[in-house]
């Protein structure tokens, strides 16, 4: 195995592993903020619409995350390591 095989494959497993985290923190933090609104919602009944206003901006910012994750990962795997850069190479 040359270098820069191991290269692209580390770069390739930390790609895979920043992509499954970032997945399930933002599947778990959606599950919490819906979780508390349907509880808070069940106790006052007359303040779903302000309490459906604040779970939807807290689910906005919760997305926020997973997508400026996903496009620093795609940052490393294609401009810092070059990978399809280091495939033609290796070919």
């Amino acid at each position: 195995m040359t270098s820069q095989a191991l290269i692209i494959a580390s770069t390739l497993i930390a790609f895979g592993i920043i992509i499954s985290g970032v997945a399930f923190g933002s599947a778990v933090g959606d599950g919490i903020v819906a979780s508390k609104a349907v509880e808070s919602i069940s106790r006052q009944p007359e303040a779903r619409p302000n309490i459906f206003l604040f779970m939807f901006l807290g689910v906005g910012v919760l997305e926020a995350f997973p997508i400026i994750a996903l496009g620093l990962a795609f940052y490393i795997l294609l401009v810092v390591v070059n990978v399809p850069g280091l495939l033609k190479a290796i070919h």
